[in-house]
């Protein structure tokens, strides 16, 4: 059975084994340019958590094995991925008339990363090499000059000689350094932020500015984002737009059980689904997109209810699936409502809005009663019945 197989099935049988174990049990057991092998890797690698690939990358790193640097090619690639772009992965060996680059990332807005994956900086690397790569894709009609740039990812935090060849030579404008850590701590802080703009500013920061190695401003961006976490949530908001109609509610408590919900949404829909940002997930082929709310329960001796959060980049990320759908944690992941979006947005213009100059946003109030969930909306509106959409408690 394909690794790919396997773990939509049995995911259990695979999460201890280590990625030398994952390339023996894949096609040939070889990662050769075009093979099985290396088809059900990549595929295998597009299923797994981020943290996965973090601990794949460091395998890759601290144990020598066969082929351990074509395997940090495609996890690397994966991460890309991940980061939200389209990547295109490059060949393991060079081959006449074929460009040599690792790995092609094309971000939304447009800019281009020719990507070089090196385990090691203990030798010095031709940058002609790489910057013909770049070239060539440019002649080709792939990239444009004017949009695109070259990414060095390393093994080593020390790329202290690394960067000096980089400063010293005529490709200081084109070329930036990152580490493997780095990469996944970009990863981690944008699948813990929602904001469009702090994704986009994520994406921006692997684009040559005046440094050379951008390992300062992941940590610097990693800290940020820490701190947006602990802000109260918007629903707090929801305080004033309510209370002109409804009774004022205590103020809202973060609370996180995302992963719970989304572990039991899989099991349900049958598909794995890969962490986008904090509350939106998808399947591997996009097909499926899920926006994952959660909310504490409020006022759960007289009138338990839950208080979310609902904005216009959500709805627009679900709006382009094929089949998507809108997921409430109700208290716990033991109360999970999973509600197709297009029922949901039929609902949204009977809620409560909030409009600031630099944000707008839906709020969505759902009242429990005993085993029966309806969601709440403005004076003279009728509620609306929930309970279809109660995951069954079994799964």
């Amino acid at each position: 059975m394909a690794l790919f197989d396997l773990w939509k099935n049995s995911p259990d049988q695979l999460r201890d084994k280590q990625i030398h174990q994952l390339i023996a049990f894949s096609g040939a057991g070889k990662l050769r340019d075009g093979s099985p092998c290396s088809d059900e890797l990549r595929a295998f690698l597009s299923m797994v958590p981020s943290s996965a690939l973090a601990a794949y990358a460091d395998q890759c790193l601290s144990d020598t094995f066969t082929d351990s640097g074509l395997a940090l090619q495609d996890v690397v690639n994966e991460i890309g991925s991940r980061l939200g772009a389209e990547v295109i992965p490059g060949r393991y060996r060079g081959k006449a008339k074929e460009i040599g680059f690792d790995g092609l990332w094309i971000f939304p807005n447009g800019q281009s990363i020719v990507v070089e994956v090196k385990t090691t900086d203990a030798y010095r690397i031709d940058l002609n090499v790489v910057a013909g790569y770049q070239r060539e894709l440019v002649d080709a009609g792939r990239i444009e000059d004017d949009a695109s740039s070259i990414l060095l990812v390393v093994g080593r935090q020390d790329t202290g000689d690394l960067e000096a060849q980089i400063r010293g030579s005529r490709f200081a404008w084109d070329i930036r350094i990152i580490s493997v850590d780095a990469l996944n701590r970009l990863v981690a802080t944008k699948e813990e932020v929602e904001d469009p703009v702090i994704i986009d500013r994520i994406h921006s920061i692997l684009i040559p500015r005046e440094f050379t190695r951008l390992d300062e401003i992941a940590n610097i961006l990693f800290s940020a984002a820490e701190d947006i976490k602990q802000e109260a949530s918007p629903a707090e908001d929801a305080e004033q737009e309510i209370d002109a109609e409804q009774s004022k509610e205590p103020k809202f408590k973060p609370v996180a059980f995302h992963e719970a919900c989304a572990a039991r949404l899989e099991k349900y829909l049958g598909e794995s689904l890969i962490k986008r940002s904090r509350a939106s997930y998808h399947s591997v082929d996009k097909s499926i997109r899920v926006n994952c709310a959660v909310s504490k329960e409020h006022d759960p001796e007289k009138n338990p209810n839950y208080w979310y959060a609902f904005h216009p980049h959500q709805r627009d990320y679900l709006s382009e699936g094929v089949n998507s759908f809108v997921v409430f944690g109700c208290g716990s992941s033991k109360r999970v409502l999973v509600i197709p979006f297009n029922d949901f947005i039929k609902w949204l213009d009977g809620t409560w809005t909030t409009e600031k100059e630099d944000r707008y946003y839906w709020h969505v109030v759902i009242d429990r009663n005993g085993d029966k969930y309806s969601l709440r909306r403005r004076k003279g509106l009728d509620c609306i019945d929930l309970t279809m959409y109660l995951l069954p408690a079994e799964v």
